[in-house]
């Protein structure tokens, strides 16, 4: 059986990926699976700069407010969620196209990863979670450090749920999840497939970032978190734990002044758009696209569209 076609269209937070997607999948024929840990809950639209129906141009989004903000979004749902979509656009004679930043569910879905629950152990997984609850999480990413410190440099200490699911995978398996996870990218794609990584020069970047988040706040995102801790929404949830919201829960309460929310929020971006472009820098076979290198994005579409064509993925 021919392998099913795929485009990958990612690269770190406000590079770009939202327009060019859209120019991309009305010339090839395309429909958008989104690859975002954020964009996929329902009432968090301004800090996830998620695409709004009215801005879609009748290209069918999938993965886009399918959860509440107190329902659990992983890996493995995004991996099942996204098989689904794709073998849906493909029997509609449609061409998927992958857009978003998160790197490891883009990895997950492009080697179709293994994820099998032998390797869970819910009473330490349940010992661990006491813990973090108990403010220890630094000491479980110092315990993580000592045995997989690859795996805890990748980690930020903040994402408990990593951390946990590292030290978990360690404590049942022997191994650790940072070698795991290189085998597992060792792995061919089954698909044929284009990866491509939008990126801009770091100044250029960290300048578009800083604008971004100055545009969210003009259209309401502080009242958007308001609104959401206020229908009862707790600060601890994964997706409140996301960024452009959990900077906003210190304000809130009183700790600190919205200018500083905003300082950190900005910081907080750039630092994840690194180590976006950091995570992207290790996968295999991926096509850089600098947007400083083309005049504009139809220039970038043309070259997008010849090595579609080149690899067989596309035809005019």
């Amino acid at each position: 059986m021919k392998p099913w076609p795929l485009v990958i269209l990612t690269g770190p937070t406000a590079a770009g990926k939202t327009g060019l997607s859209l120019s991309l999948a009305k010339r090839i024929g395309g429909e958008i699976i989104s690859a975002d840990s954020m964009q996929v809950y329902k009432k968090m639209n301004i800090g996830t700069a998620k695409i709004l129906p009215q801005q879609m141009e009748g290209i069918p989004h999938h993965l886009i407010d399918v959860l509440m903000p107190d329902e659990e979004f992983n890996v493995v749902l995004f991996q099942k969620l996204a098989k689904e979509a794709m073998e849906d656009i493909i029997s509609r004679g449609k061409i998927p196209i992958v857009v978003g930043g998160t790197g490891f569910y883009i990895q997950a879905l492009l080697n179709d990863i293994d994820f099998t629950e032998n390797d869970s152990d819910p009473a330490f997984r349940q010992e661990m979670e006491a813990l973090a609850r108990q403010g220890q999480g630094q000491l479980l990413h110092d315990r993580l450090s000592q045995v997989d410190p690859e795996a805890a440099a990748q980690i930020h200490p903040n994402n408990i749920k990593r951390v946990i699911r590292a030290l978990e995978f360690y404590e049942k398996t022997g191994e650790k999840i940072s070698e795991h996870n290189a085998a597992e990218r060792q792995k061919t794609s089954p698909y044929n497939s284009a990866y491509l990584v939008l990126t801009w020069p770091r100044q250029v970047l960290y300048e578009r970032i800083n604008r971004r988040v100055d545009q969210m706040l003009k259209d309401g995102l502080v009242d958007e978190v308001k609104g959401l801790l206020e229908e009862g929404y707790s600060p601890d949830l994964v997706s409140m734990q996301g960024l452009g919201y959990k900077e906003f829960v210190p304000y809130f309460s009183g700790e600190c002044t919205l200018d500083e929310a905003v300082y950190i929020l900005k910081r907080d971006t750039r630092h994840f758009a690194k180590r976006q472009l950091t995570w992207f820098r290790r996968e295999k076979d991926v096509v850089w696209i600098n947007k400083n290198d083309y005049e504009n994005d139809e220039e970038i579409l043309e070259y997008i569209i010849n090595l579609l064509t080149e690899r067989g993925i596309y035809h005019e």
